[in-house]
């Protein structure tokens, strides 16, 4: 075992991330993944220094051998004795891939439900203000048809991204060890796909930002003819924000899916080795949570038929689901 696979192997047994460790040694990020990566060597104050945080002796660092670290250091956050599961760089590789086909279906079933309630609004609106000779209930039944057959095969992408994926649940779940050189492979991936991963999710934030430009667009334009036109005018308005909200999810979470990968070979951000602990603990209530989020949604939505406003419950719900995670850890605590 190199100094490379040393340090990184007791870096995921601490549960520090390359930021954590920098921080530690009083170094960039960059130099520590040079390290992990034998692309350089720390210099000999950074290897004691090091012996130090990880409660090691300098000969273990140095020393190219086989074997785990010395008996006697400090105990590490796993169960002793217990084996981490190694990952091969076939095994890698066939992860990354699936996080790629994964980033595809998941984000485009996102965009289907997001557009699914277009159809409708556009339906009934134009029913409403006269422009389609059809029964409120015909407007409504032609309108919920693309709507369920876009949750439909929303649905059927992601539970076949669910089922392509269960042979790597243990990555997001298990602490694990990576096989020689998969590290390195890792990260100069993430840092080639660098550039595309900030300008897919910076433009999928703007999109957001500036979806309500339509309903300022129809504030601005002359009114309608009648009141039935200036009410399809918002209808049309909230349609087109709906659009440009749908494209702009659909950036944002296929790059956060494919930069996801990288993170969690890595054992980096909140896939570390104590998010991950953590995790467990929390995937009770964050099941209940987000069901009974899913469930109030659609609730809302079908009774009230108005989708142009109940969407807003998704951003509201992701900025309590903090709350409610920092409140059950406090009560954890005590």
């Amino acid at each position: 075992m190199i100094m490379a696979e040393k340090i990184t192997e007791l870096r995921k047994k601490n549960g520090w991330s390359q930021e954590e460790l920098a921080e530690k040694l009083n170094v960039s990020r960059q130099a520590v993944s040079k390290w992990e990566s034998a692309q350089s060597v720390p210099d000999m104050n950074r290897v004691l220094l090091m012996s130090e945080v990880f409660n090691v002796s300098t000969d273990y660092l140095l020393k190219d051998e086989l074997g785990d670290a010395p008996q006697g250091d400090a105990p590490l956050p796993e169960e002793a004795g217990k084996p981490m599961r190694s990952v091969s760089m076939e095994e890698a590789q066939a992860y990354l891939g699936y996080r790629e086909k994964a980033s595809r279906r998941i984000s485009l079933g996102v965009l289907m439900c997001i557009l699914s309630p277009v159809a409708l609004l556009l339906l009934i609106g134009a029913e409403e203000t006269g422009r389609l000779a059809l029964s409120d209930v015909q407007a409504a039944g032609l309108g919920l048809i693309p709507l369920f057959l876009l949750v439909g095969g929303a649905v059927a992408l992601f539970v076949a991204s669910g089922i392509a994926g269960k042979p790597f649940e243990y990555l997001t779940k298990e602490c694990f060890e990576t096989a020689y050189g998969v590290s390195g492979m890792v990260r100069e991936r993430r840092e080639r796909e660098h550039g595309a991963f900030t300008a897919q999710l910076v433009t999928g934030i703007v999109l957001c930002v500036l979806s309500a430009a339509p309903i300022f667009v129809a504030m601005l334009l002359p009114g309608g003819e009648t009141e039935a036109d200036e009410d399809f005018k918002f209808i049309a308005a909230t349609a087109a924000l709906l659009c440009i909200v749908a494209c702009g999810v659909w950036l944002i979470v296929r790059s956060v899916i494919r930069r996801g990968g990288c993170d969690v070979l890595l054992e980096e951000g909140e896939y570390s080795r104590g998010s991950k602990e953590a995790q467990q603990k929390t995937q009770a209530l964050s099941t209940v949570y987000w069901s009974l989020v899913t469930a109030g949604y659609l609730a809302y939505s079908f009774i009230t038929m108005r989708w142009d406003r109940s969407w807003i419950v998704w951003p509201v719900a992701g900025v309590l689901y903090g709350v409610v995670l920092a409140v059950y850890g406090s009560v954890k605590k005590h």
